[in-house]
């Protein structure tokens, strides 16, 4: 790999981000990761500063792996909680596309990698919003991968199954996580690390043709 590649992730505290983060330090990344005191995604300004603190600040790969789930039936999802998850799952990783994007047109090499989910492509009570923001990321992907194609970016999503992280066992009972172990071929939650393994391979070097793709990752869930 060539040297001094910097690599930017959202959410690398824990689960699936922190794995990608130690997947990509093993490929010989720096990786920056910024926590919530420098950059809150939950909040425009933020953002906004961020962005204008770091202008010039070159990033070969980005990573908008930072994501919340809030569940709500349709009656109930109520401006606050549609606005928060629109606002960490979208408008923050849009803006962190804008952002670090320039730098890798003009150096015309770039990877960009947006973590969606299998929920942006199917259905499940109570994830009205998570849905549709992983498949407006989705549709992100896409576009930006056309965009920026010609300048040597790949843009690519990736769409985690259940996992064993936090996310899965807030969200989900141990009966629920039960019966959902059942219905994936496999027969058990994904490892954090087999995320992060597809997500370096899209972000590195050896990735030369693969672009606009949402790569499902879930054990074979979505086969049945």
């Amino acid at each position: 790999m060539t040297a001094s590649r910097k690599a930017f992730l959202t959410g690398g505290s824990r689960g699936i981000g922190a794995a990608i983060a130690r997947e990509l330090a093993r490929r010989g990344f720096e990786v920056w990761a910024p926590g919530r005191t420098e950059l809150d995604l939950s909040r425009p300004d933020s953002v906004q500063r961020f962005v204008a603190a770091h202008a010039d600040a070159k990033v070969d790969v980005l990573i908008n792996n930072a994501g919340v789930n809030i569940l709500k039936a349709l009656p109930d999802l109520d401006s606050g909680t549609w606005g928060e998850m629109l606002q960490i799952n979208l408008s923050a990783p849009l803006a962190l596309i804008q952002w670090a994007a320039p730098s890798m047109r003009r150096q015309k090499w770039g990877r960009i990698l947006n973590l969606s989910s299998i929920l942006g492509l199917l259905a499940k009570e109570k994830r009205a919003g998570y849905s549709m923001t992983k498949a407006a990321i989705m549709s992100l992907t896409r576009t930006a991968a056309v965009e920026l194609g010609p300048d040597g970016v790949l843009v690519n999503a990736l769409c985690p199954g259940y996992v064993a992280t936090e996310m899965t066992t807030k969200n989900n009972s141990p009966e629920a996580i039960k019966l959902i172990v059942d219905t994936i071929p496999l027969r058990r939650l994904a490892d954090p690390a087999e995320l992060a393994t597809v997500a370096g391979f899209l972000c590195s070097e050896e990735n030369t043709y693969l672009t606009g793709q949402s790569i499902v990752v879930d054990g074979g869930f979505m086969c049945q």
